[in-house]
């Protein structure tokens, strides 16, 4: 009988430490479980991306190729300034030089000139609205990121050229950079279309103009 006491009595405390033991081990495992084992060190870039200044006034330069229809491509050299209504709007107006050169006709003629040293001379002026189509961002290596925009550009004014003053239609496209938030390069291109008779017979002549320049905002 005292035999069977002790094998109830140490069954009664072998239940005990059996149940003790797992609700440790269930206790260890959900705290193990709730703690982070790795702690993840996310490193963020920070990226300084110029932006337009707060002005809206545009003003600066440009040197590039005017080509005369009869006579050949020539320097030009002008200034433009822009007044920036929207993000997407802007007014321009340009001012523009270049000295044309001799026609075919003057060349194989031996000497015929049809123009003076003074008319040979051209200026224009134009007021022009433009329009960015797609503003965007150039990458320069893994942390630089500049503003940059395509535009279309199209507008009025007068061309100066071969002794009299025409009226004229420019039309183009061009690219701007921002290299600071007041700082701009520029590639453009334009068409400016004016009505000529110097060769007898009156026609619509398309002078391409490519050039580049430097702008600041203010």
């Amino acid at each position: 009988m005292e035999g069977r006491l002790r094998i109830l009595f140490l069954n009664s405390i072998l239940s005990a430490v059996l149940m003790f033991g797992a609700a440790g081990f269930a206790w260890s495992a959900e705290a193990a479980g709730q703690q982070q084992v790795i702690q993840p060190e996310i490193e963020r870039r920070t990226i300084d991306i110029d932006k337009i200044d707060t002005e809206d006034f545009e003003i600066g330069s440009y040197v590039g190729l005017l080509s005369v229809e009869d006579f050949g491509a020539n320097m030009v050299i002008g200034s433009r300034a822009a007044y920036h209504v929207t993000e997407d709007v802007f007014f321009e107006a340009a001012f523009g030089i270049s000295d044309t050169s001799e026609t075919s006709y003057e060349r194989l003629s031996g000497g015929a000139q049809l123009l003076t040293a003074d008319e040979r001379k051209l200026t224009y002026y134009n007021i022009s609205i433009g329009y960015n189509l797609f503003l965007g961002e150039s990458f320069i290596g893994k942390s630089r990121a500049f503003n940059t925009a395509l535009y279309v550009i199209g507008g009025v004014g007068n061309t100066s050229f071969a002794g009299d003053d025409r009226f004229t239609i420019n039309l183009g496209a061009g690219y701007r950079f921002l290299v600071t938030d007041w700082l701009a390069l520029h590639v453009d291109m334009r068409d400016h279309i004016f009505d000529i008779d110097l060769l007898g017979d009156t026609k619509t002549a398309h002078n391409l103009e490519t050039h580049g320049g430097v702008t600041v905002f203010f």
